[in-house]
């Protein structure tokens, strides 16, 4: 019992004494706490009092800033307003000038015109007695002195007229040929003649062989398809293909160039090759177009009238590529209107557009002026337009100065030195009358003249010619050209029908 009643009353005197210790820490605690927080007010308060202080001193040096900057403004406005004021005061000075000077100049033609008034009166005064004494009026006195004037200075006159006549007419010669000369030097371009014939470069030799193929089957079905003549010689490294049109020759030319870097050679391959080269040469044409058009500077064309100038790059007239001859025509028309103050944005598209129809003239019947005026209608082109390109071949006279701009430009471009072949021509010519002979016959699906007009390649329908009628169609071809055109030596009909057999294992 006592030892429990000790162990009680000592528990009781141990948390007495843990209260009163608690107490006193807790007391402590707070005192260090409320110190602590005195001096963090403290320093506040002083850092705000700095704080203050910059502020105030910013503030203070701005304002001076802005009575300095508002010193000098006023400064500067006072100025304006004293030069403003002086100019007002000259200003009004003139003007009062001006009004005196009017004034007096009024006055002057006040007193002129009642000069000449009275000078006319005194004229018809005199008018009146001398008609009266020559017995005359004054158109019947006039007429009868030109007379006896011309009739006493006949000769004279005529020897003026036909001097005054020939200074002028040299004198306009004259400054047309310095007209002309000036449009050629400021364009002077370079030009070259189309060839027949484009060389393709091998990476070696052994590609022959695979561009033949076997017993020729590769080099048949290129030139079938291209319509263009293949030829592989001792040339090292390169073959030539052969063709008038230069839409074949292309055409050919990426054929051979795919199929080269692509390795693989084979009549399929070859097929779908020559149809992407078609696409790629339609996809030329009218970059070329587009280019054309932008060179010139002609605004404002239908885009499917832009492919159409695209292929006259792929036209030739004696020799000279129609599209860069346009192009030519189209500045040097555009540099004549200018010396001669005329509207040089017309002269260059019709410069640009003269030759349009040589695009068609092969597959529509008349003139290439008249499908040119045709296809011009087409597109919505100006009457203006149409009037200057008409008559750039002298068929008509020409009606409008822009007309005889173009003439002239279409002359000049033709006529450089080197511009043009005629003996180029007229084999060209050769060539397509050979290929519109042989398309005549009904049963022709296509044909190409190949190795310079000496052979006429022809393929037919195998369901409409048997291997005899197609025997007897060569035979009529080769007789009709015998007897309807001139050639040298003599030309192979290559009559050719294929038939072709697909199926499909499934």
């Amino acid at each position: 019992m006592n030892t429990v009643l000790l162990l009680i009353i000592g528990l009781a005197v141990g948390g007495g004494a843990y209260y009163f210790f608690s107490e006193y820490l807790n007391k402590k605690g707070q005192d260090k706490a409320k110190d602590k927080a005195h001096k963090v007010i403290e320093d506040a308060n002083l850092k705000a009092k700095d704080i203050i202080l910059e502020a105030k001193g910013k503030a203070v040096k701005a304002l001076s800033t802005i009575k300095s900057e508002e010193k000098t403004r006023r400064s500067q406005l006072d100025k304006t307003e004293e030069r403003i004021s002086r100019i007002e005061t000259q200003v009004e000075k003139k003007e009062k000038e001006a009004e005196e000077k009017k004034k007096n100049v009024q006055a002057k033609i006040k007193q002129i015109k009642e000069i000449k008034k009275e000078l006319d009166g005194l004229r018809k005064k005199q008018i009146t007695k001398l008609e009266k004494v020559a017995k005359l009026d004054r158109e019947q006195a006039k007429k009868l002195m030109l007379e006896l004037i011309e009739e006493e200075n006949k000769d004279l006159l005529l020897k003026k007229l036909k001097k005054i006549e020939a200074s002028n007419k040299e004198e306009l010669e004259q400054k047309a040929r310095n007209i002309m000369t000036l449009a050629i030097q400021r364009y002077a371009s370079s030009h070259v003649s189309e060839t027949t014939t484009t060389t393709v470069a091998l990476p070696d030799d052994e590609l022959k062989g695979r561009i033949i193929g076997r017993e020729g089957r590769n080099i048949n079905s290129i030139e079938r398809l291209t319509g263009a003549e293949i030829i592989v010689d001792d040339t090292p490294e390169a073959i030539v293909i052969s063709a008038f049109d230069p839409v074949r020759r292309e055409i050919a030319k990426i054929t051979l160039e795919r199929l080269i870097e692509d390795g693989r050679i084979h009549p399929a391959k070859i097929e779908e090759t020559v149809n992407l080269a078609k696409k790629e040469v339609a996809r030329k044409v009218k970059q070329a177009g587009e280019t054309a058009v932008y060179d010139v500077g002609v605004t404002g064309l239908d885009d499917k009238l832009v492919q159409i100038i695209g292929r006259l790059r792929f036209r030739t007239s004696y020799g000279q590529n129609v599209l860069i001859h346009s192009i030519e025509v189209a500045h040097i028309a555009g540099m004549l209107a200018q010396e001669l103050g005329l509207d040089p944005a017309l002269c260059k598209k019709a410069g640009l557009l003269h030759d349009i129809g040589k695009v068609v003239d092969h597959e529509v019947e008349g003139t290439h002026i008249e499908i040119g005026i045709n296809i011009l209608k087409k597109f919505g082109l100006s009457q203006d337009v149409v009037e200057a390109m008409r008559h750039h071949h002298d068929d008509l006279p020409c009606e409008k100065p822009e007309a005889a701009v173009i003439a002239a430009a279409d002359a000049i471009s033709a006529s450089r030195p080197g511009a043009r072949k005629d003996t180029l021509e007229n084999y060209l010519k050769r060539l397509k009358e050979l290929e519109d002979l042989a398309k005549g016959f009904d049963e022709v699906e296509k044909c190409f003249a190949i190795q310079a007009g000496r052979e006429i390649r022809i393929f037919v329908n195998p369901d409409s010619v048997d291997d005899l009628q197609s025997v007897k169609l060569a035979r009529k071809i080769a007789d009709k050209i015998e007897q309807e055109l001139k050639y040298p030596g003599e030309v192979k009909v290559n009559l050719i029908r294929e038939t072709r057999s697909i199926d499909y294992a499934r």
